[in-house]
């Protein structure tokens, strides 16, 4: 059941201490498109997978990103778009990689263009709304392996292509922060070499 969110102005507890939550966060690991399969969410939970999407640090509340949400038949329509860049760009391409170009969004149940909507005109500064949007892709990853779902966040060629940006209804201001593709996994992702934490850190 989809949580109901609280109301504005309602008090809600500062932290949620929960070791489910440390662990998934801990554990958390894209997969690979090439390996998805179905089942991917249902109506209902890919809706509580965007609200938690959109649930991020957001200065002012400018909600610089919006989402545009491919299933079933949309990601056919979609791929079409791709093989026709694709061919434009490489004319010479064999048949066969225009077809794998064709079916990029077929290889996962739901797949999720989020759109970077920056405004400029804000006082908000621009790269304050860029790593909102980049917390919302984070956030629907999580949503998406709490609710049992393998997940990845790419972008390839097409995030930057202008006629798949322009096929895919995107105003001029706006761009690709990448695809969250949703599914089950045919087979578990391996654990990547992570960075040592004292790298990474000083005390100041």
């Amino acid at each position: 059941m989809t949580p109901v969110p609280p109301e504005f102005g309602a008090q809600i507890p500062a932290a949620h201490p929960s070791p489910a939550a440390v662990r998934l966060m801990s554990l958390r690991r894209s997969t690979s498109p090439d390996v998805m399969t179905e089942p991917g969410p249902d109506a209902e939970t890919l809706g509580t997978i965007l609200t938690i999407g959109a649930r991020v640090p957001d200065h002012r509340r400018v909600y610089p990103f919006r989402f545009i949400v491919f299933e079933g038949e949309g990601r056919a329509r979609a791929g079409e778009i791709l093989a026709r860049a694709f061919l434009a760009n490489e004319p010479q391409a064999p048949a066969d990689r225009v077809e794998l170009e064709r079916r990029r969004f077929l290889r996962a149940p739901a797949v999720i263009g989020v759109v970077s909507k920056v405004d400029r005109a804000h006082k908000t500064p621009e790269w304050e709304q860029l790593m909102t949007v980049g917390a919302v892709c984070e956030n629907l990853l999580i949503a998406a392996s709490a609710h049992g779902f393998a997940q990845c966040w790419i972008t390839e060629w097409y995030s930057y292509d202008p006629t798949v940006i322009q096929g895919f209804g995107l105003a001029r201001e706006e761009r690709f922060a990448g695809f969250v593709y949703i599914g089950s996994a045919r087979e578990d992702p391996k654990e990547r070499a992570r960075p040592e934490l004292a790298a990474l850190m000083t005390h100041f």
